[in-house]
Formats: structure tokens, C-alpha cells, sequence
């Protein structure tokens, strides 16, 4: 797998599953990787690999701005706005920018140039450094709806400095997953050995059987009783990449904001196994599907 250039994205139907524990310690054993933390809503796996030599840049989005001495209130821009950006009141035409989606349809559409665009900035991307890991993180500030347009800047980076990419992706399935996996050579699926955890697990399943990704899944902490989740994937014939137990170590490891790699021969263990795993899985996906 020397000198391909893969992305690998990590995913979970949940929070608190497990997701940037894989991602972080994947990128942190694949060594010269990139790491790329696209849970811009809550991104934290610069906590645990602490990045150096940080640099930082705005991220902006086109708003539309009215010039109310051309605005005949026709309406044209309201009419084509399918996410009720803009309303006319009381003879004046309104901008909600919280909702509004930067499509620019609104300033194309508008007959007497009423409208023009201003920069708004939605948040910022961070690049660091942490031992041979590039860590790029996208952070979305607060009360913004839509990191879409971060996580697009930050997917850039892959593969731009190393041949292995980790995407530690949102919780869920909604549209910034879909955003963080469109461009992925493999998908990890994280799930808990619950019901609850079935759940979730079906939900991401569906995600990337509909973006026709080839995946496996990662069981995390898994006890010593029946589980739900590896029992779904029997049933659903799907690869089970590894299972992780249930863990005084790992978890004071985790609550320390430490890698687990760097910390254990056990984990190291773990997870190299799992990188070798799943470096198996694309090279067969290459062969069979090139």
C-alpha cells in the first residue's frame, strides 16, 4: 500500500461511541498520516494529539446584501429561495444569514441587481502537527447550522502531505456525514454491543451501503456477555475489522486525553492490527473493484 494515497473515514450513528478513539489512534499508528477532525461542531482530537507549529485561517461564506434603493419588492429572490432565507416585509426585503445557504441564486435571480454578497466568516481550520501526524481540524462557531462549507475546505488536506488520511466524521448520518465520506477509499464503522447501539449502527450502515462504500466494523467496548451489534452484523454478513473490551486502562487513558498507542504496548497491538486489517480490505477492494 506504499506510495497509494487512501482515505480512510471513521463514523458512528452516535456520539460517545468510540468514533475519534479509532480515528485518532489509527492516524497516530499509520505514522506520516493525516489526520482530519470534520466533527466541526464539536471536533476533539486536537486534545489528545495536541498539535505544534499551529496555523490557523478564517473560513467565509457568501451572504447576500440588499441595496434598498433598487429593490422594487418583486419578489423574484424570495420566490427562488427554497430555504426562506429572505422575506419581504413591510416593504423591505429581509436576510436571515443564519439559514441562508450560499447558493447565490438569489443575486442571479434578482432583475434590477438588488442583491450583492458579503463575506461571512462560519468558522476557522487549524493545522498542526503532533509527532509525524498532520492534524487538521475544522471549527464551526457557535450557533452556525450548516459545517458544511468547513469540512469541504478541510477535506483539501487529504492526502496533501502524506499518503494515509484518517476522517474522524460527525456523528450520525445527516449531511456533513455525507460531506466527510463522499470521497472515502474505505469506511470503519464504530458501534457499541447494545441495542441502542444496533441502532445506530444500522443507521450508518445504510449511509454507506446507498454511497456504495466498501466498510467493516469495529465493536467497542464489548464485555463479556451477548452482543447485539456483532450479532446484527452476522446476520447482515458484514466484516467485523475488530472488537475493543471494555477497559479500566483505555478509559483512563482516554479521560487523561492521552493516545492509547503511545501509552500501551496493548493498544499499540490493537490498533495495528486494525490498520493492517484494514490496509488489507482497500488492497482488496483495489483488485476487485479498480
Amino acid at each position: 500500500m506504499e506510495g497509494t494515497k487512501i482515505k480512510i473515514a471513521v463514523l458512528s450513528g452516535k456520539g460517545g461511541t468510540g468514533k475519534t478513539l479509532v480515528a485518532v489512534n489509527l492516524a497516530a499508528i499509520a505514522k506520516n498520516s493525516v489526520y482530519i477532525d470534520c466533527d466541526v461542531e464539536e471536533p476533539n482530537g486536537h486534545l489528545f494529539f495536541k498539535p505544534e507549529q499551529l496555523k490557523r485561517h478564517d473560513i467565509s461564506v457568501k451572504i447576500p446584501v440588499v441595496d434598498e434603493k433598487l429593490c422594487t419588492g418583486c419578489r423574484s429572490c424570495v420566490a427562488f429561495c427554497k430555504f426562506n432565507a429572505l422575506a419581504y416585509i413591510n416593504h423591505k426585503l429581509m436576510v436571515f444569514d443564519e439559514i441562508c445557504h450560499s447558493c447565490g441564486g438569489c443575486s442571479l435571480f434578482c432583475p434590477e441587481k438588488a442583491l450583492s454578497e458579503r463575506e461571512k466568516v462560519i468558522g476557522v481550520v487549524q493545522n498542526g502537527k503532533s509527532e509525524d501526524v498532520r492534524v487538521i481540524s475544522g471549527i464551526m462557531n457557535v450557533g452556525e447550522t450548516s459545517g458544511v462549507p468547513i469540512i469541504k475546505e478541510i477535506l483539501k488536506y487529504a492526502n496533501e502531505y502524506q499518503d494515509i488520511t484518517v476522517i474522524d466524521c460527525p456523528p450520525g448520518s445527516a449531511c456533513t456525514v455525507m460531506e466527510s465520506i463522499k470521497d472515502a477509499d474505505y469506511c470503519i464503522l464504530v458501534a457499541e454491543p447494545t441495542l441502542f447501539g444496533v441502532h445506530n449502527l444500522n443507521m450508518v450502515h445504510d449511509l454507506v451501503t446507498l454511497f456504495n462504500k466498501p466498510y467493516g466494523v469495529v465493536l467497542n467496548k464489548c464485555v463479556q456477555s451477548e452482543n447485539p451489534a456483532e450479532t446484527y452484523c452476522t446476520e447482515k454478513n458484514i466484516n467485523v475489522l475488530g472488537k475493543i473490551l471494555f477497559d479500566n486502562e483505555l478509559g483512563t487513558i482516554n479521560s487523561n486525553g492521552l493516545i492509547a498507542i503511545r501509552q500501551s504496548d496493548k493498544y499499540f497491538d490493537v490498533f495495528n492490527q486494525l490498520l493492517h486489517k484494514v490496509s488489507e480490505e482497500v488492497q482488496h477492494e483495489t483488485v476487485v473493484n479498480p
